[in-house]
Formats: structure tokens, sequence, C-alpha cells
């Protein structure tokens, strides 16, 4: 689960308004440094059953930061400070810590933390238009990527929708809602210190 919802948070991003998906997503790199919204989240199993329904909000600052906090129905919340991750689960009394670059290259993490450079990790093409919303997909380059493809729907210069395949037959279908471009965010956004008495499991060397 945390590895889910780590990768998810790290594939959003909003887009500027043209005439196809890839060059919606490239135009939104280039001119986007920061973002806030709300979402809705969805995973699909096989047969498109809904299997697991969650809600909350999110924030980044690229490249590097963000803050993913789920409020419903269990509280988790993932940091990203520029250098490290941070993934706590409220009900395990748990963080765990990651070190960024261990998070991102061929991830989905390189669509809204890394650079610009998102076909050397992805490669992109056109979904055509169905839905009410103009679709691109991203395919990873990397063969031991968990993910097969990450599908995002555009309307209005805005991304709307994302749908996420793992390796597992597993859709995670993720809705943005109330999302600003390039607000104001206070350092403390993507800033965190564990509270005391959680277990602390960390990767950094």
């Amino acid at each position: 689960m945390n590895r889910i919802l780590l990768s998810l948070i790290l594939a959003i991003l909003p887009v500027t308004s043209f005439a196809t998906g890839v060059s919606e997503l490239k135009a939104f790199i280039s001119q986007t440094k920061t973002a806030q919204a709300h979402f809705n989240q969805v995973v699909l199993d096989k047969a498109g059953n809904a299997k697991q329904q969650t809600q909350g909000t999110m924030a980044f600052s690229r490249p590097g930061k963000f803050r993913w906090s789920y409020d419903k129905p269990y509280e988790q919340l993932i940091v990203g400070d520029g250098s490290k991750i941070y993934l706590y689960d409220v009900d395990l009394a748990q963080v765990t810590i990651k070190k960024l670059d261990q998070a991102l290259g061929s991830s989905p993490a390189a669509l809204l933390a890394g650079n610009n450079e998102i076909e050397k990790f992805y490669t992109l093409s056109e979904a055509g238009t169905h839905d009410g919303l103009t679709w691109l997909t991203a395919t990873p380059k990397d063969k031991d990527s968990s993910f097969s493809q990450i599908q995002m729907g555009f309307s209005q210069s805005n991304l709307m929708e994302m749908r996420i395949r793992d390796n597992f037959g597993l859709t995670t279908q993720l809705k943005l809602s109330q999302l600003v471009r390039n607000p104001k965010l206070p350092a403390s956004t993507f800033s965190f210190t564990p509270p005391a008495g959680v277990d602390v499991i960390s990767d950094n060397k």
C-alpha cells in the first residue's frame, strides 16, 4: 500500500491548454512551478470493481518537493523535502524515510518532482479523446517499473483525471478538483519531522 500511495503522488500534474496531451504536458513542465488541489482516488481490480476509495489534498513545488495527504478513510501523509521522502502512516504510528533520488528516475516521480527530461524515462503518446477529456499515455522505459502505463486526461488547461495501471492488473483512478497552479506555498508545506514515539524506518545510509 505505501508504495502505491507514494507512486501516485509523484505522478500528479496540471497542464496548460494546447491541442494535444503531449504538448500540454510539456508546456506544463516548463510553465508550472507549484500547484495544489483536492483529490479523490479509487483503486479498481481487473474486473473494474472498486476495491478502495480515498480522498485528500496535494501540493508540490518542482523539483523534488511535494505533500500528499490522505484524510479519508484513514490518515496518511507523504512529504518530499527536496532530498528525502517521508511516508507517515498514522494508524501504524510508523514513518518510512527514503532518499529522493532513489524514488525518482524512471518511476512516476519523474513526471512531477524530477527535471524536464520526461522522455528520458517515458515514451509519450497520444491516447485520443474520450469521457470528455484529451488523453496522454506515458509508458515507462524501465522494464523493472512496477507500472505498465500512466494515462492523463486534460480539460480546459487542467489535468482532470489520471489512470495508473500496475503490473498486477490494478488500475488507480485519480480525479483532481479545486486545482490552483503557481500558488505561493510556505516552506513548512514541504518539511516534516517524525512525531515523538513513532517507529522510524530509514533507507538512508
